[in-house]
This record gives C-alpha cells, sequence and structure tokens, in this order.
C-alpha cells in the first residue's frame, strides 16, 4: 500500500490524467457491458444493492427530515382502521371513499401505463377511455339524457362494468334532449363532458406522472457529470431503427437540442397539450438542462390532464355525431 501510494506520489501531473483518463474509460465500458443478457447476477446483485441503498436513505431522510408527518400519519391510519373494523352510520361513508379511491387509483394507472417506457407503453386511451366515453355518448344518444351514472365512479373498471350500460333507458326516465329523425337523440357535447371529464382528467393526471422518469433519469445524469448520456441511449436506439421512424427521432432530437435555450412553461405545455409519441425527449432535455421539477410537472399535468384530454374527448364526441347523423358516409 505504502509502496503505491509512493509510486504515485512520483508520477507527473501529466501521467496522472492520462491514469484517470484510461480508469474513467474502462469504467465506462464495464457500465456498457453491464446488462440482464452479459451479466445477469452481476446486474441483479448491484440492482438489489441500489434499491437496498435507496431504501435506506429514503428511511433516514423521512425520520430526520419528515418526523412530523410520521407522526400525523400514524394515528390517521389507526383510526381509519379503527372505521373499517367496526360497524356504524359511517360505514356508507368508509364504502363511498373506497370507491373513489378504486376509481382515482384506476384511471390514474391507466394514464401512467400508457405513457411510461419512452413511447413503448400501452395504448390505454384507445383500450379503455375512448370506448368508455364512446358507450357514454352512444348511450346518452339513445335515452336521450346524460343523468346515466349511480355515482361519479360508475364507469369501466378492472373486473366491473357500469351500471348504465346494460340498463334499458326506460329505467332512467323519458328524454329530456329532442329526438333526432332516428331513434337516437341529438345530446350536446357542453352535457355529455361534464360525465366523462372527471375520468379524463385523472388519466391525464397518470400520463403526467409517466412522464416523471426519463425527466429524473436525465436529471440525476446530469447531477453525475454524464450530461448526454440519456440522448446517447436515443441514437442508439434509433439506429436500430430503419426509415421514417428514425430520421422522425433524429430530426426532433436535434431541434430540442439547438431550441433547448427555449424551453420554459409555455413550450413544456404546448408539447405535453398534442399527441405527441416523443414527449419523453422533452422530459430529457428538461432534466438535461437544469429545469425546475414543478415547472416541467405542472406544465406537463396541465397539457395532458386538462387540455390534451378534453381535445380527445371531443374527438371521440364530434367523430360518434359524425358517424351517427352521416351514416352513409361510415
Amino acid at each position: 500500500m505504502a509502496s503505491g501510494e509512493a509510486a504515485a506520489a512520483h508520477r507527473s501531473p501529466e501521467e496522472l490524467e492520462t491514469l484517470i483518463s484510461e480508469l474513467q474509460k474502462k469504467h465506462q465500458m464495464d457500465l456498457l457491458n453491464l446488462t440482464l443478457t452479459t451479466q445477469p447476477f452481476k446486474t441483479l446483485q448491484f440492482f438489489i444493492f441500489a434499491t437496498l441503498q435507496y431504501l435506506r436513505r429514503s428511511l433516514v431522510y423521512i425520520l430526520a427530515k419528515g418526523g412530523w408527518i410520521l407522526v400525523l400519519f400514524l394515528p390517521v391510519f389507526a383510526v381509519g382502521l379503527l372505521l373499517l373494523s367496526v360497524d356504524g352510520p359511517h360505514e356508507k361513508h368508509i364504502q363511498e371513499l373506497i370507491h373513489y379511491t378504486r376509481f382515482s387509483l384506476w384511471w390514474v394507472a391507466l394514464g401512467v401505463a400508457s405513457s411510461i417506457g419512452l413511447g413503448s407503453g400501452l395504448h390505454t386511451f384507445v383500450l379503455y377511455l375512448g370506448p368508455h366515453i364512446a358507450f357514454f355518448t352512444i348511450k346518452a344518444m339513445k335515452c336521450g339524457r346524460v343523468d346515466l351514472k349511480a355515482a361519479p365512479y360508475d364507469t369501466i373498471q378492472l373486473k366491473m362494468s357500469p351500471s348504465w350500460l346494460e340498463k334499458d333507458c326506460s329505467e332512467f326516465g323519458p328524454p329530456v334532449y329532442p329526438a333526432l329523425p332516428g331513434s337516437l337523440v341529438r345530446v350536446p357535447l357542453s352535457s355529455i363532458l361534464p360525465q366523462v371529464q372527471l375520468e379524463a382528467i385523472l388519466w391525464g393526471l397518470g400520463t403526467a406522472l409517466g412522464e416523471l422518469p426519463p425527466y429524473f433519469i436525465a436529471r440525476a445524469a446530469r447531477m453525475s457529470g454524464n450530461k448526454v448520456g440519456a440522448v446517447e441511449e436515443l441514437d442508439a436506439a434509433s439506429s436500430k431503427e430503419d426509415g421514417f421512424l428514425s430520421f422522425y427521432l433524429k430530426k426532433t432530437k436535434r431541434w430540442f437540442l439547438s431550441h433547448s435555450q427555449h424551453l420554459n412553461f409555455f413550450t413544456i405545455l404546448v408539447l405535453a397539450s398534442v399527441p405527441n409519441p416523443l414527449f419523453d425527449l422533452a422530459g430529457i432535455m428538461c432534466g438535461q438542462f437544469g429545469i425546475s421539477f414543478w415547472k416541467f410537472f405542472l406544465a406537463t399535468l396541465t397539457g395532458k390532464a386538462i387540455i390534451k384530454a378534453h381535445i380527445q374527448d371531443q374527438d371521440v364526441f364530434y367523430y360518434l355525431n359524425h358517424l351517427i347523423t352521416n351514416p352513409a358516409e361510415s
């Protein structure tokens, strides 16, 4: 040990700089070769170690900075368990709260599943939210009224279908809106939208939450000094694709890089408000160039949960309305 330190002390600054550069290159090569396919056991070992270390740091931080939160949370948790185990007039309110919680978690989880994974997520708008809006719109036009739900959470959920879907229109009462020449009734969008916008907003909230991992990954890379690592991964991914997708990905990345000085609240809001499968690039750029978390998240939340979700709702409504009023063109 002493001989090694003595040898290092006699090295010139140029030799030390060269040695450090070689060690950094070796470290980068080791990181590139550390994958589940090449070194599965070592990768899992490091993953478990990093997870435990993160949990330990989080617990220490909570105990040090947020001890008062635990003090307040534990009595609330105890009271909640007591209310769940004791019968009484409060039972119906507890059940109502459980229904709302399940409903909220379902639509938020669908939104997260739709946007997480650098554009490779599950397209839950097409699979769940869009069909739900379409079913409700058709039912409202068929029955001539929009007060079909038994409760705001009476929607499509996991292993559950809404109660209004299979009911006959006579169970809701006479039509409120004037009938068309056919069997359907013209119901305005302003009446249908409030009935489905809560699901759309929760779904949009989930999509905004799903955009956070690329932002945090890029910010962590920036803090560690690897400022272009995330973009290099996207370059590697795009180089494996052929044709228009690779060209579009590279052009979009170059646009973000050349316009990074314009990544403000309004720009992020506009990018989040339109259907944009490569919005993850905006999150990566915001993380790399030090855009504050709240600026990025609030702009993304406003764009996706308020603007984009309502635009998609209107698209579904107007498309159905067009098909109904112009059946020959469908």
